[in-house]
């Protein structure tokens, strides 16, 4: 199957990974939409095997600017997937219930089960992210006031670190996108929302004023992916300025990664097998004997 290499978009585990040097765009060549079909008639085959086998999970986390294309990527890439193995959670501002807990419990409740796929539209890093661009949320949050407000993001980057590290060991294969899209390419979704009659329910005039801290969401970003990119929880920065790239690109490297698992359906041992032919000895017994 012929996909974009995705070794270049991989955030290192090193800590060396710099937003500024980034690509927002990617070979054109890497953007038919043979190469999508492709890996989605593969990733059902390896969903319907993952969902049989019942012996691992997948987490698919996206984040990325508004208007980086996060809710048509998810659309495109799981077109044709089984629902019934499947499940999307998107998180926005978190309910009274919600801020009853810590900050990880929303995301907990939703991880998914072995079997199945889960996909997260933003996620529990918009606690390191939108937080702390606006330090003020955490004032609603209710923490105790023994927490240090200088450390918190790196206390909440380790807690991060630590529960995937503990998914990651128990069977969850976890995988994290980064939509990287330019701040004028930005500017133009927006606009062309602004012209399409159909697509002005999506624009919120607050994404508009969230432009003006760019360089600071870029510092979070970076900050974040940096200290919990590992072997077992990746980062990829995917370019985003061209949505075709970008969704061939992530169905590619999922692919990639559940092939690695290894998926294959279950064997029936000999006693499975004794039950089957007597099962199909009552079956072709005729009907009332």
């Amino acid at each position: 199957m012929f996909k974009a290499p995705a070794s270049q978009y991989l955030v290192p585990f090193d800590g060396s990974f710099r937003v500024s040097i980034a690509p927002t765009s990617g070979d054109k060549k890497w953007r038919s939409k043979k190469h999508l079909k492709q890996c989605i008639e593969k990733l059902d085959q390896q969903q319907k095997a993952l969902y049989a086998a019942d012996r691992h999970a997948v987490l698919l986390v996206f984040q990325g600017m508004d208007a980086a294309g996060k809710d048509s990527t998810i659309r495109a890439v799981m077109e044709g997937i089984n629902p019934a193995g499947c499940q999307v959670f998107s998180f926005k501002k978190p309910s009274h219930k919600e801020l009853d807990h810590d900050f990880l419990w929303r995301t907990t409740c939703a991880l998914p089960e072995r079997g199945r796929i889960g996909i997260f539209n933003r996620s529990q890093y918009e606690e390191v992210l939108v937080v702390r661009v606006h330090p003020e949320i955490l004032e609603y949050q209710q923490l105790p006031n023994s927490i240090n407000r200088d450390t918190v993001w790196q206390h909440r980057l380790e807690s991060i670190r630590d529960q995937e590290k503990h998914l990651a060991r128990n069977g969850t294969v976890i995988l994290k996108f980064w939509l990287n899209v330019s701040r004028e390419e930005q500017k133009k979704r927006f606009l062309a929302r602004l012209d399409d009659k159909d697509k002005q329910w999506k624009f919120n005039p607050r994404d508009v004023r969230e432009r003006q801290n760019w360089d600071q969401y870029m510092a979070a970003y970076e900050d974040a992916l940096n200290n919990t990119s590992r072997e077992w929880a990746p980062w990829y920065a995917i370019p985003a300025d061209d949505k075709r790239f970008m969704r061939a690109t992530i169905a590619g490297i999922i692919v990639d990664a559940l092939e690695s698992i290894g998926l294959k359906y279950p064997v029936a041992s000999e006693e499975d097998r004794a039950k089957f032919d007597e099962s199909r000895r009552a079956l072709n017994e005729p009907d009332g004997q």
